[in-house]
């Protein structure tokens, strides 16, 4: 099983969160006026791998999201002493992720966003963002898929995670939600990018997105022993955008007209 296989691979680690982004979050809170709210999309069993943890157990109130059904029920035992954390068992899509929020009563300017639904995120984020605004987001990226190219897995409902390479955003399509929405991007950080409101962000650098992917991904010293299972497409992160762009098209031609891939 993978869960079983990244639990062996990450046991040194501190912390919950995968790679240690917990302390890069606690990092940026600590200087951002923010509610003590955090969103969990996609929790999975609210423990391991966690962006959130630790800050429900810090006290924050608000809401885990997951969808398989052995993962809820590990999430509800884990959480069950949490009365400030409300659980949902859905699956998250564009047309419901508001409501779902909504139905929750999360206030609009929530304090953190841990998002990460393996799928097309970028499509649900588009809609959060239309009536949400977190105080700090850390998303998931692609990180096998370099700068410039945007990539986006396109919306389905029909849609599952093949535990592959073909999932999520690129760094690109999600800086364009950045920009619709007036975030600025302040991290990357491995598979993660942070994002801020452009009105609250007084402390952080601002940085362009191929900056911040060099930075935090290419050019990371451990990068090849934290992504052993990226060897196989790395000879992108060497070439020109254009034939990256070709040998993408290739990579997943069986999943022809299920992408978007652009420079």
């Amino acid at each position: 099983m993978i869960a079983d296989r990244l639990k062996r691979f990450f046991k040194a680690k501190k912390g919950f969160s995968n790679l240690g982004e917990e302390e890069i979050i606690k990092r940026f809170l600590n200087q951002l006026d923010h509610k003590k709210i955090a969103v969990d999309i996609a929790a999975n069993d609210g423990i391991f791998m966690s962006n959130t943890y630790h800050l429900y157990k810090d006290g924050y109130g608000g809401l885990a999201v997951e969808c398989d059904n052995k993962a809820f029920a590990s999430l509800a035992n884990s959480y069950k002493n949490f009365d400030n954390v409300l659980l949902s068992k859905a699956f998250v899509y564009p047309d419901n992720v508001v409501k779902l929020l909504e139905g929750y009563e999360i206030p609009y300017d929530f304090g953190f966003l841990s998002f990460d639904i393996d799928g097309y995120d970028y499509f649900v984020m588009k809609e959060l963002l239309q009536k949400y605004r977190p105080t700090l987001i850390c998303a998931e990226i692609n990180e096998k898929i370099p700068f410039p190219i945007k990539f986006t897995v396109k919306y389905s409902r029909d849609y599952v995670w093949g535990v592959n390479h073909f999932f999520g955003q690129s760094i690109s399509q999600l800086h364009l939600l950045c920009e619709e929405f007036h975030y600025d991007l302040v991290e990357v950080y491995y598979n993660n990018a942070f994002l801020v409101p452009k009105e609250k962000n007084k402390n952080f650098k601002k940085l362009e997105p191929g900056e911040a992917y060099r930075d935090g991904y290419i050019n990371k010293p451990d990068r090849a022993a934290k992504f052993p299972y990226n060897k196989d497409v790395d000879v992108l992160l060497t070439m020109p955008p254009e034939k990256a762009l070709d040998f993408i098209h290739d990579y997943f031609k069986k999943y022809k007209g299920k992408y978007e891939a652009t420079l």
